[in-house]
């Protein structure tokens, strides 16, 4: 959709997408039960794991559903809503799902502001709501700072799937706590998996969602840590503020004596949503080029949305 201009170059890029999209079996990885399949090996066939409740999974479920070629069965969409969870955290009335990416990768792509299906219709929202109120719920778990995390706060937080330290248990300030390298961090009321590795890219993907908490967090980590944290290529994946004790022998990254724990790799799959988010903040660019894409805005009705932009594409 982006490679638009009638160039060879830009029409082979347009032929190749369209032939790898209309080759992939969409039908074949749909499941009984109507969800799609996380995996399949030759071995053991389909894997015991499909794509429930909110995710991000759920372009690839508009991608199958707009398909010209092997789209799945419509069903799939209530199949997949019908398993989602609901709940409250600080305050903030949302759908689950602990590690902020979930909230954020469908979302950089796809524009979801007043697009509703029939599951948000209910709850008088759009998916783009749930992700702030997400984004809310959980800078205000940094603030409140349960579990006594060094630096948390009003600027200081994010919590999502990220490289981490180590995987030991370790003194911080006297006290054993458990640390991981790479995890899917998160919270929210389906539970919280926090080890004082915050990743950048959590707080800095919402930017679109809650630009007013993002804006200042991006300076005030720049500022607080930074080329410890802001290198050649912008964040480097994670941090740690509560690993202080350069004695301890980590798995990656690094250690600064008395400022913390380090990542100094970067994370493509981190990497790439700071990047995306930040233009669609700015201009919007990678919404409104999806907003034309015909299998896109195919697979959303299927899936039963309406409303908004949607309805000018008639």
């Amino acid at each position: 959709s982006y490679y638009d201009r009638d160039t060879p170059t830009e029409q082979e890029i347009r032929t190749i997408a369209e032939q790898l999209y209309n080759n992939a079996d969409w039908t074949w990885t749909q499941v009984p039960d109507g969800t799609v399949s996380m995996g399949w090996g030759p071995e053991k066939q389909f894997i015991d794991y499909q794509w429930h409740g909110l995710d991000e999974a759920m372009i690839l479920y508009v991608m199958a559903l707009g398909s010209e070629t092997h789209p799945i069965d419509e069903k799939a969409w209530s199949a997949w809503t019908s398993t989602y969870k609901w709940g409250t955290y600080y305050g903030q009335d949302h759908l689950g799902f602990p590690p902020l990416f979930g909230h954020q990768y469908s979302q950089i792509w796809i524009d979801f502001r007043g697009i509703q299906d029939a599951y948000m219709r209910e709850r008088g929202i759009d998916y783009f709501e749930n992700s702030r109120r997400a984004t809310l719920a959980q800078h205000s778990y940094a603030v409140d700072n349960p579990g006594n995390w060094d630096d948390y706060g009003e600027d200081i937080w994010g919590l999502t799937a990220c490289y981490g330290p180590l995987d030991a248990t370790v003194n911080v300030h006297g006290t054993p706590r458990k640390i991981a390298t790479y995890t899917a961090r998160g919270a929210d009321f389906m539970g919280v998996n926090d080890d004082g590795t915050i990743a950048p890219t959590a707080a800095v993907s919402s930017i679109v969602f809650a630009p007013e908490i993002v804006l200042p967090t991006i300076a005030a980590m720049e500022v607080k840590y930074g080329n410890n944290l802001y290198l050649q290529y912008g964040f480097v994946d994670a941090f740690n503020p509560s690993l202080k004790d350069g004695s301890t022998t980590v798995d990656f990254g690094k250690i600064v004596p008395g400022v913390g724990w380090f990542d100094t790799s970067y994370l493509g799959i981190d990497q790439g949503p700071i990047v995306a988010m930040i233009e669609n903040y700015r201009s919007e660019l990678i919404w409104k080029t999806m907003r034309r894409n015909p299998h896109i805005i195919h697979g959303l009705k299927r899936a039963g949305f309406t409303g908004g932009w949607l309805e000018k594409t008639e």
